[in-house]
């Protein structure tokens, strides 16, 4: 059985930070690549951030430049999204997604096979 499990969302104060986990079972670690991406309420699923675990290329969107990074642990099966400076703005829930291989297209949810339930991220005062 595939399953993405994601963990570490919580709430905390603006300019604070947050590292959520997202591991991976019933896969091939090496063969994926897996994509963070969140979701307010109203609005529509947008991607943050992707990591291609063969060769470990990283891949940001603006949204997430120069505050975030990812990072995976090959042994444990687990990508990493280390969030840093965070805002209210970046109150959302944050879901995990994979696909076999690593898709050029990772900005577009539909191209992922697989999701984790989410985890909230709140940013508030």
């Amino acid at each position: 059985e595939v399953q993405l499990v994601e963990s570490g969302g919580g709430v905390v104060q603006p300019g604070g930070s947050l590292r959520l986990s997202c591991e991976a079972s019933g896969l091939s670690f090496d063969d994926l690549g897996i994509g963070w991406f969140r979701q307010a309420p109203g609005t529509e699923r947008e991607a943050v951030s992707c990591i291609a675990v063969s060769d470990g290329s990283t891949y940001y969107t603006n949204v997430a430049k120069g505050r975030f990074t990812i990072s995976r642990d090959n042994a444990k099966k687990t990508v990493y999204l280390q969030m840093n400076s965070l805002k209210p703005e970046d109150t959302a829930v944050y879901y995990c997604a994979a696909n076999v291989p690593w898709n050029p297209s990772w900005l577009l949810p539909e191209i992922y096979t697989y999701w984790g339930q989410g985890t909230q991220v709140t940013v508030s005062s």
